[in-house]
């Protein structure tokens, strides 16, 4: 499977809804996105290769350009050569054959070069669109991941808090507070009641003590003053 193929299968779901259907949608967004990030890796490589062989054939192409000018400019100094008696004409035409013949095959290695150069120029060139359309899409999908993330945790939150309000009985709980309510009122006039019954539970004898507290001193004072006199021990006498 190609990466592109890949990558419109995997991204296909948002079409037909099949992160509906998935036990955990951003843990599997996020691995579908570190699986299209090994791709573009992958992708990257391939695309440095190609352009690899790109440029060998673009310079081996333009070597063999310039040895097959070389070999004519060898064979126009053989013939010049021989022209000016420094070479036998026989011999040089040989030779001048020969070097024309290095510099035909030069040439048709250099056409046969240049002629893959610009093949696998353009597969570099489209590979290389693909590429940044898969850069921009990782992108793309990166910044939406992070939103979608976001809202996610805030659907969570808001599920979380309207799942316990709607657990929430508000018939029950005004209920339940007057019921409360009512029970501390009657907790407070039981408490009132208990004191009042203290107050009541006071004998006879205690409230009569309690009227005469100060005449019981007075009695008692009269009483020392009489046994002192009946004693003789009055006060203010001599012996």
């Amino acid at each position: 499977m190609s990466i592109f193929s890949r990558i419109f299968k995997f991204f296909q779901s948002e079409a037909h809804s099949v992160v509906d259907q998935l036990e955990d949608p951003i843990k599997m967004t996020e691995q579908g996105i570190r699986d299209l990030k090994i791709d573009l890796s992958s992708a990257m490589r391939s695309l440095a290769e190609v352009k690899s062989i790109s440029i060998r054939m673009r310079k081996d192409g333009e070597d063999q350009k310039k040895r097959a000018s070389d070999y004519e400019r060898k064979a126009m100094m053989i013939l010049q050569k021989a022209k000016t008696g420094g070479l036998d004409a026989p011999e040089a035409d040989r030779l001048a054959t020969e070097a024309l013949t290095k510099k035909e095959d030069a040439a048709k290695r250099a056409a046969e070069f240049l002629k893959n150069h610009k093949q696998q120029q353009k597969m570099a060139d489209q590979l290389q669109v693909k590429v940044n359309k898969l850069k921009s899409a990782i992108s793309k999908y990166d910044n939406e991941l992070i939103t979608l993330r976001a809202r996610a945790r805030t659907a969570d939150s808001m599920k979380k808090i309207n799942k316990q309000m709607s657990s929430v009985d508000a018939s029950s709980t005004v209920a339940m507070l007057e019921k409360m309510r009512d029970k501390v009122t009657e907790e407070e006039s039981l408490a009132e009641a208990y004191g009042e019954l203290a107050d009541s539970t006071q004998s006879v004898d205690d409230e009569i003590d309690k009227a005469l507290e100060g005449a019981s001193k007075v009695s008692a004072e009269d009483s020392l003053a009489k046994l002192k006199a009946k004693m003789g021990l009055e006060s203010g006498k001599s012996e």
